[in-house]
């Protein structure tokens, strides 16, 4: 199959740097934004891309469909794909590109093939495509192979195995440490602070541990307004985990800390407000400590 129309749902911090990124490329991509929020709706204009409106319309104009959003609507919107290509008669190529189990990547993978469309499980791993950032899209499945059409200096496609599931499984496993150690390092440095050691212990970890706490601290800056799309996130991975014979204890407690940090003010801002401010790490868990 030659790509050539693809459509991003939904176009929001991620969704939108991805669908630039793939203009850039000389793709036409669309996005439907019946029902979404005014600022999807301004991101989406930011990045020129057509709105075809409906799910259905999307579906009837694409090749291709990325999802890419809150893992927890990762299977509703698979449920809208499939009743769109029902309704129209088109069978397109759903991508799942959310952080979700290979259980959930599965169960997309029915959902799709029931409708008669083609299913490919994406795992993105890296920050927006934006600037000089690039991410790694690995993926897997029957027709995986055809996603490397898609690749770019901002988007490299990594074909993992013919398997729905295996592209999902190390985007669990990679995020289980990248995001699961940010909220254990979080975690520790707010309690100092509320503990009223803050500085010992700044003191220590620079004199014994100063990478892993510049790690903690670099990452920690563009979290919260994160963290309500990480709470899912940490439960997939947690579900993942389970499904392997191990204890999904340890991503459950950080999706409970991401759960925490959602309601603060600093967790309710957007991507672009919090880029705006341009607050250092440990600006962000003063404010975070402070807040709750």
């Amino acid at each position: 199959m030659k790509i050539q129309n693809i459509g991003v749902v939904s176009p929001g911090d991620m969704g939108q740097a991805v669908a630039q990124t793939l203009k850039s490329s000389g793709f036409a991509v669309h996005t439907a934004l019946d029902g979404r929020s005014a600022r999807t709706k301004t991101l989406a204009r930011d990045a020129g891309l057509n709105d075809c409106g409906s799910m259905q319309k999307l579906v009837a104009n694409c090749d291709v469909i990325l999802s890419i959003l809150n893992p927890a609507a990762a299977v509703d919107n698979a449920r809208a794909a499939a009743a769109a290509m029902q309704a129209t008669g088109k069978r397109c190529t759903f991508v799942d590109c959310n952080a979700i189990a290979p259980q959930t990547a599965h169960e997309i993978d029915a959902i799709i093939r029931a409708a008669g469309g083609e299913c490919i499980d994406a795992g993105i791993i890296g920050p927006p495509p934006r600037g000089k950032s690039s991410m790694r899209m690995y993926v897997s499945g029957p027709k995986a192979a055809e996603l490397e059409q898609l690749s770019s200096a901002g988007i490299k496609v990594r074909v993992m195995s013919e398997r729905i599931g295996d592209a999902s499984a190390i985007k669990m496993c990679y995020a289980s440490y990248t995001k699961g150690a940010v909220a254990l390092g979080v975690e520790m440095l707010m309690a100092a602070r509320r503990l009223g050691v803050d500085a010992a212990l700044d003191r220590e970890l620079q004199e014994s541990a100063a990478d892993n706490r510049q790690w903690v601290l670099s990452r920690t800056t563009v979290m919260p307004p994160k963290a309500y799309r990480w709470v899912p996130e940490m439960l997939e991975i947690a579900k993942t985990f389970e499904g392997a014979g191990m204890t999904p204890r340890i991503l459950l407690g950080a999706a409970d800390m991401y759960e925490m940090i959602a309601h603060t003010a600093l967790g309710k801002e957007s991507p672009e407000e919090a880029r705006a401010k341009g607050r250092d790490g440990q600006t962000v868990v003063n404010g975070l400590a402070d807040g709750i």
